[in-house]
């Protein structure tokens, strides 16, 4: 008998013990909350079903951390070892200003506040993948498929699938990214939970024709920032643009011509090497454009239907926690519910987690926004700083990184 089946055979007033049925979780979302969440919550005893609307499991995808306290997950989970042998371990971070003329280079570390030789970047597909094997033969996966209505009710919640299907859970979690349709679907419109923090974003994929090798070239003018992005020596780098816009531009976040057009007029006079980046833009086949945003909510669930990860608490790649917020999260909320409804489960869940989201989305306030700054005078001040910090030794990782010490829950005995 395994561990997990051993744990299933316990006699629990939740999952029914050994005549009972096993408690019903849907998650929604398979990038990296969703199946960590599932790998926890079937290892507690769980029957767990992860709804995917993309066809299958997005591979490659931009360089991601994973820091301090989601260190311990991912080791619990089995597959640090795994994302030990992905780290893509950047040389160098060089900024350059609007001529392209060099104003600093500096180690990485020094500019994300990681701790150096402990610390992973990983390309995010490297992680997701590593996820759903860990996941894959315990779980159910249903892809190119999404919740299309829920209705809850004191026995469960009813789920209605897009592709027809109806079924009965007795949770659900939407682990669907910051453009939630599952918080949508419960708490309401994403305007009232998404604080915006002044800037647009694009990311894809382009030909390395610059030699770059484990390393980022990073461009500014005030208001503007763009950069390549080259893991190992990959014959491509992504590329990535960045720029201040006032108010968050909801009708370009789903339509691919307004992202175009805001992205041509925004760099429409930009030097170095920006033509080249907007037209190979132009014909990328893995754009991602969003604004730079977080999501701040009173509380991350209601009845039966809670949120995990950028759902819940998207925190901005200005603080490089995204990643590690949704790992952390789907542990704590798993362990929450191991031995308790969901009513005292998804409570605990937050109690025990908030803290932890808040200081590390209040990074943003300790100078992280300061990498793009909107004025010549503070693109200056920024410069100066980098000058100063291209001397000081790799960072040793910021406190809120591991402000978080994971509990021990219910043991597999």
């Amino acid at each position: 008998m395994t561990r997990t089946d051993q744990l299933r055979d316990r006699t629990d007033p939740f999952k029914g013990g050994r005549s009972g049925p096993r408690r019903k979780v849907l998650i929604s979302g398979a990038s990296i909350a969703g199946p960590a969440l599932a790998f926890w919550l079937n290892r507690y005893g769980f029957a767990v079903t992860v709804v995917e609307k993309a066809g299958t499991l997005r591979d490659g995808g931009y360089p991601i951390d994973v820091r301090g306290t989601a260190l311990e997950v991912v080791r619990r989970m089995g597959i640090l070892p795994r994302l030990q042998d992905a780290h893509i371990d950047s040389h160098r971070i060089t900024f350059l200003d609007g001529d392209g003329g060099k104003v600093a280079s500096l180690n990485p570390h020094t500019v994300a506040g990681s701790a150096a030789g402990r610390d992973l970047e990983v390309r995010r597909g490297d992680l997701t993948d590593a996820l759903y094997a860990a996941v894959r033969d315990d779980v159910e996966f249903l892809f190119n498929d999404s919740i299309d209505t829920l209705d809850q009710s004191e026995h469960g919640v009813d789920v209605t699938f897009r592709g027809g299907g109806r079924r009965t859970f007795d949770m659900v979690i939407g682990a669907d990214g910051m453009h939630s349709r599952t918080r949508e679907f419960v708490f309401g419109p994403e305007e009232q939970f998404h604080r915006y923090l002044g800037y647009c974003f694009a990311v894809f994929t382009m030909p390395n024709t610059f030699g770059l090798s484990h390393e980022v070239m990073m461009w500014n003018t005030p208001g503007r920032a763009a950069a390549f992005y080259a893991v190992g020596d990959s014959d491509e780098v992504h590329a990535f643009l960045n720029f201040a816009q006032p108010e968050p531009p909801f009708d370009a976040f789903r339509n691919p011509e307004a992202q175009w057009d805001l992205l041509a007029c925004a760099f429409a006079d930009a030097g170095w090497e920006i033509p080249g980046m907007l037209a190979a833009m132009r014909d990328a086949d893995d754009l991602f454009f969003d604004g730079v945003s977080q999501i701040r909510m009173p509380r991350w669930s209601s009845g039966r239907v809670a949120l995990v990860g950028d759902a819940a608490y998207a925190p901005s790649f200005l603080t490089g926690q995204g990643s590690s917020l949704a790992l952390v999260g789907a542990y704590m909320l798993a362990g929450s519910l191991a031995d308790r409804d969901h009513a005292a489960g998804f409570a605990a869940y937050e109690h025990n987690t908030r803290e932890f989201v808040t200081v590390n989305q209040e990074q943003v306030g300790e100078g992280d926004a300061a990498l793009f700054p909107t004025t010549a005078r503070a693109l200056e001040k920024r410069n100066d700083m980098l000058r100063n910090l291209s001397a000081m030794p790799p960072a040793e990782g910021r406190p809120a990184h591991s402000a978080l010490t994971l509990p021990e829950f219910m043991t597999m005995t």
